[in-house]
Order: structure tokens, then sequence, then C-alpha cells
């Protein structure tokens, strides 16, 4: 099934804000509305939804989604031909995102989202990963099983449904994501998580691509198409980056120096710790720093 893709940045992952069944006769239309707010993903229970998006046009055929944006306008594009009934879900985020044409569109543009996402959300926030929804889905009998979760949670006291319609919502999206993959997509995503789990577990010490083959058990051109497929940048790029970023929690929570800085999260001289800090941020480590540093 072609379909563009929704592209988050989390954490924070996008939130549950609320759900509901609606039920449509022959000759109703879906309901007409422009700039909710939130986003809504519609799943069809029974029957057929014609349903359109800023000029685009679906049929939603029975076990089929679609997530409507929450900026644009929402609206039934034809009546329905018989008894049909819907689940909806709104659910928001203060994440960034974007809707893709593709999977290679989303790789293409990843670093700039997740730079955009640090601005708006978690500024200084290290551990961020993306999320691939697709806008138009067959939605799986493991979603589903979970989506089930929503409406028997209905009985539950206010306060314990709130906390478990969340965690059933990111379990949700999580077989979202991981069902767009194709079987060697998922190969390489796994790969590719194997690899970055790696450089966490060992950024300070000295990591390069003939470690990684070892390692791993596999020629560093995979690995570097796998990394590319999931984090849209090679092993040593990510290496690169993420120690960059965790020099950048040191930079705010130590008063160490920025040549010990530098040697702590792995760079050999300090020089080039700042060039390649400067050439990221626009700015350098003592610059960086000073931002949040208030005078007595």
């Amino acid at each position: 099934m072609n379909s563009s893709i929704l592209h988050f940045i989390s954490p924070p992952i996008p939130y549950f804000v609320d759900c509901g069944h609606a039920s449509y006769s022959a000759g109703d239309y879906h309901i007409n509305r422009n700039c909710i707010g939130v986003f809504d993903l519609i799943i069809v229970q029974k029957g057929t939804l014609p349903i359109g998006e800023d000029g685009i046009t679906w049929e939603l055929q029975e076990g089929e989604a679609l997530i409507l944006r929450p900026d644009g306008h929402h609206y039934g594009s034809a009546p329905v031909s018989g008894d049909t009934k819907i689940i909806w879900i709104h659910f928001q985020t203060f994440g960034s995102w974007k809707e893709c044409a593709s999977m290679d569109e989303c790789h293409d543009n990843q670093a700039q989202l997740i730079e955009k996402h640090k601005m708006n959300a978690y500024l200084n926030h290290a551990d961020v990963c993306s999320i691939f929804i697709p806008k138009h889905m067959k939605i799986s009998s493991k979603a589903m099983e979970v989506l089930d979760l929503f409406f028997e949670q209905e009985h539950e006291p206010q306060s314990l449904r709130n906390w478990k319609r969340q965690a059933s919502f990111q379990q949700f999206l999580q077989h979202l994501d991981r069902d767009l993959a194709s079987p060697s997509e998922a190969t390489a995503i796994q790969l590719a998580e194997k690899v970055e789990l790696y450089i966490r577990r060992n950024y300070t010490r000295e990591i390069t691509n003939s470690m990684l083959q070892k390692e791993l058990n596999y020629h560093p051109n995979y690995l570097a198409k796998s990394m590319l497929k999931a984090y849209g940048m090679t092993p040593m790029a990510y290496l690169q980056y993420y120690r960059l970023e965790q020099s950048k929690r040191l930079l705010l929570q130590t008063s160490w120096s920025v040549a010990r800085i530098a040697e702590e999260v792995g760079f050999h001289h300090v020089s080039h710790y700042s060039s390649c800090f400067s050439k990221k941020e626009g700015l350098s480590p003592t610059g960086f720093r000073s931002k949040f540093i208030r005078e007595r």
C-alpha cells in the first residue's frame, strides 16, 4: 500500500488525547472539519468510508486506517454506501514532525528535523529517535489487539485510565512503526540498533569501522547503509554526533574545562573537538555554556 509517511521525532512521544466510535448509515457523510489541532487516526471496523483531506481523497475499507493532520481540512468526500463503523483516536505531539512522500525523503530530512526538534522541544536532549507512521495503512491483528485495550480501559477509574491509555497508545504506535518496515528493512534497522547501542556503550573509547566489522560481523558498507536507513547518518557520523551531544550535557551539568570534556567524550585533541562543536552548533563550547550562565 503506497502512502506518505508521518515522521515524528521523540521524546516527547506523541501522546493520546481522546478516542471513540462513530457509525454511519447509507447516505451519511463524514463530518466536515478544519484545523482541529490534533491528529485524527481513523480505523474502519465495518463498511467503506469515503474521506478527503485538502483535496486528496481515499475510500477506507474494513481494517484500513488513515491519519488526518491537525492543520488540514477533513471532510466526507462522498456519502457512505452502507452501514459503516469507525474508531477514531485523537493524538498530538510537542515534538517535531513532518509528512514525507517516501521513506527516502524521511531519511534525507532526518538530521534537519532532529535539529528543529531540539530547538522546539528538548534543546539539549541527547537521546532522540524517529518514529515512522504511514498515513494510510492496513492495521495488523497485533495492533488491533492493543487498540481493543483503549475501550476496555473505559471502565477503569479516571486516574488509572489516563495512565493506561498513554501506555497502550505508545505500544500501538510502536506496532505501526514496526509494521511499516519490510523484512529486509527490519533486518537493517535491527543491525543499526546494534551499532547504535555499541557506540553508546563505547563512545569514550576509540571506535573504527574495522572494529565495528569485527564486533558485529558485517562489512562496513552494509553497516553504513543500515545506519543511514535507520538514523540518517553513517556509524562514524553518528559517533561524532553522539560525542558532541554528550559533551553538551557535560558543559551544562559540570564546571569541567573544555579540554577535560573533550577527553571525557572521546576526542583526542581539544582543538578538533572545538572545531566539530562550532561547526555543528554555530558557536564554541565556551559560548554554548555561557548562554546558560547567569552572573551573580
